[in-house]
């Protein structure tokens, strides 16, 4: 039991390899995507997705963890026949929002982008918010249960359906007004890959609904055998839904509106007051969008923390087990910052060859890299403060990140704005990037905060960060300097690349278990951890 109890760095590392799996696809296929509708047509795309995000985000998004702690909190009871109506009430909850966010979506997309050709593809998004929902209660019911596997099996088919169908349609819709003008053109390509997104999605939910069925008669034995007394009625589950995925919206609504709120600024000042194009804020925002994509992939292991911790904590602190809730949240902090900081890191100084490789746009190349490298360093502070999110979620401080991202979101949004009409414009691109760095900053440093004063808590702060960082900043020289030598002797990008990531990878590897910032128990507990052990006995630096 207790084994099983403490498993949740591996299945944190099932979602975060699935996670890093599902963003390599979508980086895959966003190249010959952009190649296909232009960077204009990929700005168009990007601003249509920045607001399905955020309504995404209010209607369905939050689904998954709030049922995975509100169902997760009942399974530690062993009240699996309240746990299955909770179940029930939240597909209740989740068509009739979903329902309606997705034809609010619909009917009024010119309402929530500012660039008229990013209405179309806006509206093709509207019915896959529907059908988002539904998928997330699945999603969320396995959560709670501690078993990762459905979903990131689910997220890696669903990103494949929409990899295969967003390029496939793309060229269709390019070519069905191939006689039109460029924005146009820009303008139905973008509508194509979105209708990439609700393939991935009603994919993901035929398999998730494949798997139900095959555990339905396991979990309708649990049920059947359940034999506590009190049963929770609808209205109160609906209200304790209601109480829960609330706050859940609120806090990831905020937390993550700073992107649609910062394209609509942007979009705003630059073609009212600046009196640019939409054709050039388009491209500006595709820039842009680049590097926010890779960026987005070590991100994914945070995130997968986030996910497989929820269960976890909020069966610990329903139990009151404090000491249990400190001990999985030093070890996911640690893991995060061992992967994060030599992730941030090397991106930054390999960016110019790794946006060659993925977005080799020759007129948007330069610029793109830069940016690149400005933003590699709110993969750090993303990780953490996504992470502590969903700490002070499961101990119940709904509120308290709602507070913190509110603030982190004024504090840049009027930061961003300022630096806009006032700073000199050619450097316009990096004001968004930067507001965008120091937004994760202020919501990490918060969050720590509240965690200190909630939990007693104090990460430890030498292993976690300062020796991970020691060993990053030796790596990305080691990285750079592979890169370009390698390069003068073989003028092949790809090549220097690879060769320069491998030796990141092992200088890296070598430099935290010599420093000694993880313990072989550590690499234990970490996904295929033994043969990281086996890899580290091999070159003799563990016994």
């Amino acid at each position: 039991m207790a084994k099983k109890k403490d498993n949740f760095v591996m299945q944190a590392g099932i979602l975060a390899v699935a996670g890093i799996i599902v963003r390599i696809i979508g980086l895959l296929y966003n190249t010959p995507m952009v190649a296909i509708i232009g960077d204009e047509g990929f700005g168009y795309y990007d601003s249509a997705y920045a607001a399905y995000s955020i309504v995404l985000l209010i209607s369905s998004y939050s689904i998954p963890s709030a049922v995975s702690k509100v169902i997760a909190q009942k399974l530690a009871l062993k009240e699996y026949r309240n746990a299955h109506r909770i179940f029930r009430c939240a597909f209740i909850y989740v068509l009739v929002v979903g329902g309606i966010a997705s034809l609010f979506v619909f009917f009024g997309a010119g309402l929530l982008v500012e660039m008229e050709s990013a209405i179309l593809p806006l509206k093709v998004l509207a019915p896959t918010i529907f059908l988002s929902g539904i998928l997330g209660v699945f999603r969320g019911y396995f959560q709670a249960r501690r078993t990762m596997a459905q979903t990131s099996i689910s997220q890696i088919l669903e990103q494949l359906a929409n990899a295969g169908v967003s390029i496939g349609m793309a060229y269709v819709m390019v070519q069905a007004v191939s006689d039109r003008d460029m924005s146009t053109r820009a303008s139905y390509g973008a509508a194509g890959g979105t209708i990439g997104t609700g393939a991935g999605v009603l994919a993901g939910l035929l398999f998730m609904l494949w798997m139900y069925g095959l555990n339905r008669k396991m979990i309708m034995k649990q049920v059947a055998r359940d034999y506590h007394q009190e049963e929770d009625s609808y209205g109160e589950i609906f209200r304790t839904i209601l109480l829960v995925v609330t706050p859940f919206i609120l806090s990831t609504g905020i937390y993550n509106v700073n992107n649609f709120l910062d394209k609509t600024i942007y979009q705003k000042l630059m073609m009212t007051v600046m009196d640019l194009k939409e054709s050039i804020v388009a491209t500006d925002l595709s820039a842009i969008a680049k590097g926010t994509k890779i960026s987005n992939i070590p991100i994914a292991l945070a995130s997968a923390m986030a996910t497989a911790l929820i269960p976890g904590i909020s069966s610990d602190f329903v139990k009151g087990d404090r000491k249990g809730v400190r001990k999985k949240v030093a070890k996911s902090v640690k893991v995060t910052m061992l992967v994060s900081i030599p992730a941030a890191v090397g991106i930054g100084v390999l960016a110019r060859p790794i946006m060659q490789v993925i977005f080799n746009q020759p007129e948007s190349l330069e610029i793109s890299s830069s940016l690149l490298t400005v933003t590699s360093v709110s993969i750090i502070f993303y990780g953490l403060s996504t992470l502590t999110q969903a700490v002070l979620q499961s101990i119940g401080k709904m509120i308290t990140p709602i507070v913190h991202a509110a603030v982190a979101l004024a504090i840049h949004a009027a930061l961003m704005a300022a630096m806009l009409l006032y700073l000199d414009k050619e450097y316009r691109m990096y004001y968004y990037v930067i507001a965008t760095v120091l937004y994760s900053v202020i919501v990490s440093i918060l969050n720590g905060h509240s965690l200190r004063k909630y939990l007693k808590y104090k990460q430890e702060k030498d292993k976690t960060f300062l020796r991970p960082v020691f060993a990053s900043a030796i790596m990305g020289a080691a990285a750079y300097g592979v890169y370009h030598g390698i390069y003068y002797l073989v003028p092949v990008n790809l090549v220097a690349l690879a060769v320069a990531v491998i030796v990141a990878v092992l200088v890296y590897f070598v430099l935290i278990i010599m420093l000694r910032a993880v313990t072989q128990e550590e690499l234990k507990s970490m996904p295929k951890g033994h043969l990281l052990i086996k890899m580290g006995r091999k070159m003799r630096l563990l016994r």
